[in-house]
């Protein structure tokens, strides 16, 4: 259908009333963003923690080239890597309890592999930690403190052993029908950081963040290992999926290299993205580094508050293209990226009007200056311009990754937008410093958005890209009016907290008044029941 044929104010299909296994799904998903949104939390006031303790400095920057270690391995340990192979296999292996003679096929799927993933994982946290002083010189030369970033780089090498429990105790939970401990393992993670953060973060400096992370590690497997044995114990079978939804052959997908390869490679590529800034920045003045990282952390929240709707639509988009409805599954892309890009950039034009008083009331105390605040402020504005991307791809990556079969083009798009990040960071780094890194990364994460936002265009599910791209670019003509007036409202006030509550009220205001102005279909199909009602009370 091209542009011109469509409906500005077509309604999505609505999606048939969901069976038993639709309503669990809708309520792992929804527990799932709760507990999200409660570590996300925790994460924000362990950065306020860290910073009231520590401030930004030489110190702060050593910690945060260990901090990379977790990143890293969160990443393929826990959200993506182990668990696209693990789930799957644990399904497999509850559905067949019974149908077979023979031994318990989950407590032998775990006989086979529990011991050597123990084994690589104990190596690979060994190894790590007898690597650590190259590892700190490669991902940051020139860094004032190496031997402290060695210290703590030694320290959070142990999540690589925890990390990796942790996502083979999420994956059988969840292979369980079991979502309530995975779901809370970063609520444990960030309670253990902030824990020995106050007790002896003044004895032992930013080494105990180091261990906060050690900590929080073994609080991640702690967390799940009840809810782990009792379904061991009780033996329960696996939630059976529709017909429609279960694969042809689980096994061969879920294990298969040619299917999980792509998957990593995108995480890595995308996780690589810190990598890169961090070795930008090592050169650069103390303190760069962690005004990098508190800029990068408080402007993301309106990427993961908009991202949440992506995990509740998430099973509808699979189970649409499993039964071959394509169409369906289009129409939740479609409306996920309005909504998604709706929430994202109203976010981002407060972040862009409000960044000093943002930051102000956040961290501007303890060891945490004025200077601090005005060069984190100055970063977490640029970074704003690279949200619309980060979203974009976080919800076309769940489109693409929804087809259950081997697709290199999204790994092969976040490559490319690395490569912009770098090249581009190595060019602004000595004219504009640390915010010429954040325009790096805006640069790149745009090009990655735009490329698979290109691509799906030219997938099954077809994609009218020139119709989405008009929508946005409403969209940010209707968040440019936005941060205008949240400008002025963070402006007018003294006091930060009233002057951000007024700015972000009249933002909101402006936004959507602005987007059914422009004629934006989310915002057409909200207000069209009041329109309807007024006309017929004339």
């Amino acid at each position: 259908m091209t542009e011109t044929a469509r409906p500005l104010l077509a309604t999505p299909t609505a999606p048939p009333e969901p069976g038993p296994s639709g309503r669990l799904l809708a309520r792992a998903a929804l527990l799932t963003a709760v507990l999200t949104v409660a570590g996300a939390l925790l994460g924000l006031l362990r950065d306020q923690a860290f910073a009231h303790v520590f401030g930004a400095d030489t110190d702060t920057d050593a910690f945060l080239v260990a901090w990379t270690v977790p990143e890293v391995a969160a990443t393929l340990l826990i959200e993506d890597g182990l668990a696209f192979v693990l789930v799957p296999a644990f399904s497999l292996a509850l559905a067949g309890r019974g149908r077979r003679p023979g031994p318990d096929p989950v407590r032998a799927l775990v006989a086979a592999t529990l011991p050597r993933l123990v084994l690589a994982l104990t190596a690979g946290a060994a190894a790590l930690i007898v690597a650590a002083p190259a590892v700190v010189a490669v991902l940051a030369p020139g860094l004032p403190r190496p031997d402290l970033a060695v210290d703590c780089t030694r320290l959070t090498a142990t999540c690589v052993f925890t990390f990796g429990l942790t996502g083979y105790c999420s994956a059988a939970l969840r292979g369980h029908g079991r979502f309530l401990a995975p779901a809370s393992i970063y609520v444990a993670y960030n309670v253990g950081i902030i824990a020995l953060l106050l007790l002896f973060g003044g004895a032992w400096g930013v080494r105990a963040a180091a261990a906060g992370v050690a900590l929080g590690g073994v609080l991640m497997v702690l967390v799940q290992l009840p809810a782990l044995w009792r379904s061991w114990r009780r033996r329960e079978p696996a939630v059976v999926l529709p017909a429609a939804r279960r694969p042809a052959r689980p096994t061969a997908q879920a294990l298969r290299l040619a299917l999980v390869a792509p998957v990593v490679v995108f995480a890595l590529s995308r996780q690589s993205q810190v990598l890169v800034e961090r070795f930008l920045a090592a050169p650069l003045p103390a303190g760069a580094i962690s005004h990098l990282n508190y800029a990068q952390k408080v402007a993301q929240m309106p990427m993961v508050l908009s991202l949440m709707l992506c995990t509740v639509t998430f099973p509808v988009i699979a189970r649409a293209l499993a039964a071959g409805d394509t169409e369906r599954a289009r129409r939740r892309v479609e409306s996920d990226l309005i909504v998604a890009g709706t929430i994202v950039l109203l976010g981002a034009s407060v972040v862009v009007a409000g960044a000093p008083r943002i930051i102000e009331v956040l961290f501007q105390r303890g060891a945490f200056t004025v200077h601090d605040t005005a060069a984190t402020a100055a970063v977490m504005r640029v970074y704003a311009l690279g949200l619309l991307g980060q979203t974009l791809v976080g919800v076309l990556a769940r489109s693409y990754f929804s087809e259950a079969r081997p697709l290199w083009f999204p790994a092969c798009a976040m490559l490319a937008g690395l490569a912009a990040t770098a090249a581009s960071g190595a060019l602004a780094v000595p004219v504009w410093g640390a915010p010429g890194i954040a325009a790096a990364n805006a640069l790149g994460i745009t090009l990655t958005a735009l490329l698979l936002l290109w691509g799906s265009g030219r997938r099954s599910m077809a994609l009218p890209s020139g119709w989405v791209c008009g929508q946005f670019v409403r969209l940010v003509a209707a968040a440019c009016g936005a941060t205008a007036v949240c400008w002025w409202g963070a402006s007018a006030l003294s006091n930060p907290v009233l002057a951000l509550v007024v700015g972000a009220t009249a933002a909101t205001l402006v936004f959507a008044v602005m987007a059914r102005l422009l004629r934006v279909r989310e915002f057409c199909l909200l207000f069209r029941p009041v329109t309807r009602k007024l006309w017929h009370a004339r």
